[in-house]
């Protein structure tokens, strides 16, 4: 049997009780010169952000659509040896030489010659073509690993499509997950690929170090666009980690108003309420009606916390609003006629708070009325913004809680 690697990344891993216990990542070998790499195992990703290796020793059987392994796994979270490539993070996109000529790598393939030993025998590759308007991409053809030559070399720029392309289903903070773990040189390269709304998406999720060291290696005018594509509360994070002279210069840089709420949120310390709020809540007007804003509510790209609630406020409703009315809750649109107007179903019992607020006081507040969100208003009666409980969970949080195998092990 002949697996194409990059078509694991994702696929499910079973234990022997038939409990899912995670997914496939990436593949483990031992690259030898010319002859095929013997597969050392699996890299399985597992809840929260714990990456563990799968001798393939012990699977059992790689079926569509699952992993299934018997025996133990080792919790140790995995660390990549000086002998060991990672296939899709490593090898994907590498230029390399067939028959003379300089093609790409797609995939490579693994097959099972004796049982529980597995080895890579095929390369697909790309070859372009020289007349771009007869094949958009080029010539793919499958060659056996020792045809390909240039494995072994270091390059510049390797590139990213193909990794991307076994990526390409994971969400933001899974990719960011699988970025943090790679190289330096191969994580600025997949950045370097990304488009500007996935990439500011995955620097989202990123531990503060790598958003800091993908930044600085994108020039300034690409850092500016991504920074525009963030959250701005998650940008004036990223911008406080900077030098000022740097921040400021990449605000100058940014559309005038993409920085200007990143600029407000730069104002207010990084641990009261103004510093940890999101600038852009879903506001409508009281004359709005519930359907409008059940259509706001489903937009995708809007965060569960984000999305619970819908604030109030008279034109303009952009932060800094008009004056501030109040909040209805996502419950509360569902069980009145889509034609009522907002103005008729606010809640009068939730106060808005201070820009200035602590960190305690915020949680003590969102924790004593089990809020998901809760609406900033200024000392003009103004929305400002509104924190949400992932915004205050982020501020808890150890600052490197995005790179430990469990959040609150004590390592």
């Amino acid at each position: 049997m002949r697996i194409f690697v990059a078509r694991l990344a994702g696929t499910p891993v079973f234990d022997p009780a038939g409990d899912q216990i995670g997914r496939v990542r990436d593949l483990v070998v031992g690259l030898r010169g010319t002859a095929p790499p013997r597969v050392h195992g699996m890299v399985i990703e597992m809840q929260p952000r714990r990456r563990v290796f799968l001798p393939i020793t012990r699977v059992r059987s790689i079926e569509a659509g699952s992993v299934i392994f018997t025996g133990k796994i080792n919790m140790r979270r995995f660390e990549q040896r000086g002998a060991e490539t990672l296939v899709i993070g490593e090898l994907l996109d590498l230029a390399v030489v067939v028959g003379g000529e300089r093609v790409t790598v797609l995939d490579v393939a693994m097959e099972e010659p004796h049982p529980s030993e597995w080895m890579i025998t095929k390369v697909a590759v790309l070859k372009p073509s020289p007349r771009l308007g007869l094949r958009r991409r080029g010539e793919t053809r499958v060659v056996d690993w020792e045809d390909v030559h240039g494995f072994d070399s270091v390059q510049r720029d390797q590139g990213a499509a193909s990794l991307l392309a076994a990526f390409a289903s994971l969400r933001a903070a899974d990719l960011a997950n699988a970025l943090h773990d790679l190289p330096d040189k191969r994580r600025a390269e997949v950045a370097a690929a990304l488009d500007d709304d996935r990439l500011a998406d995955v620097l989202e999720e990123l531990p503060e170090g790598d958003q800091i060291d993908i930044l600085g290696k994108l020039d300034e005018e690409r850092a500016a666009d991504v920074l525009e594509a963030m959250n701005p509360d998650d940008a004036a994070d990223l911008l406080q980690d900077l030098p000022a002279d740097q921040a400021e210069a990449l605000l100058t840089l940014m559309e005038p108003q993409e920085a200007a709420p990143v600029r407000r949120l730069l104002t207010y310390d990084e641990y009261t309420a103004g510093g940890m709020m999101t600038s852009e809540p879903i506001i409508l007007l009281p004359t709005a009606t519930i359907a409008e804003a059940l259509a706001q509510v489903r937009q995708q790209d809007l965060t569960p916390a984000v999305a619970a609630q819908v604030y109030v406020a008279r034109a303009p409703t952009e932060t800094p609003t008009g004056r501030y009315l109040g909040v209805t809750h996502f419950q509360r649109l569902l069980r009145d006629p889509p034609s009522t107007l907002l103005g008729a179903v606010l809640d009068g019992t939730i106060d808005p708070i201070k820009p200035e607020l602590s960190l305690p006081a915020v949680t003590s507040y969102l924790a004593t009325y089990n809020l998901l969100a809760a609406p900033v208003v200024d000392e003009l009666g103004r929305l400002v913004g509104a924190v949400t409980v992932d915004d205050v969970l982020d501020h808890l949080l150890p600052g490197d809680w995005r790179e430990r195998d469990e959040v609150g092990d004590g390592d």
